[in-house]
């Protein structure tokens, strides 16, 4: 019997899969439990269309992070951090500092876990901080601590 799964099965495949299987399995397993719908016309045809939706919501949202990259590439952030008599940082900036300087100098929101900062910047400095906006897009944002 042919199916459509629903949700993902561990031993079987991923949603959306059309799979041949035992019928007993699918009709006393796979469809009582709304893992699965059989594979008739309608159905086919609303897997159709939801592959095709979700293709094109995909596609949006990298339409979407092209541009938010090519706003964030040509943007520069300035950072304060304190520093004492020897020129010496007293702490260090963070993803979460850029991504709040971000938004208040630019307006531009992102997600502070997107900034790819390897470790915290701990001097006074400038530096080009990757953003992954999508997983085919990343912005090199400029990021200056300055001295506060």
């Amino acid at each position: 019997m042919q199916v459509i799964l629903l949700q993902d099965v561990k031993s079987l495949g991923k949603k959306g899969d059309m799979l041949e299987i035992n019928d007993g399995y699918a009709r006393n397993y796979i469809i009582p439990k709304k893992l699965g719908v059989p594979a008739n016309e309608a159905n086919k045809n609303d897997l159709k269309l939801h592959k095709a939706n979700e293709a094109k919501i995909a596609k949006e949202n990298l339409e979407t992070a092209k541009e938010l990259g090519a706003k964030i590439e040509k943007v520069s952030v300035n950072v304060p951090i304190k520093v004492g008599e020897n020129g010496r940082a007293f702490g260090a900036v963070t993803a979460k500092e850029i991504s709040d300087a971000l938004d208040k100098q630019c307006g531009i929101k992102v997600d502070k876990k997107k900034i790819q900062l390897k470790e915290a910047i701990k001097a006074v400095s400038e530096a080009d901080v990757p953003v992954k906006l999508h997983p085919e897009v990343t912005a090199l944002l400029k990021v200056k601590v300055v001295a506060e």
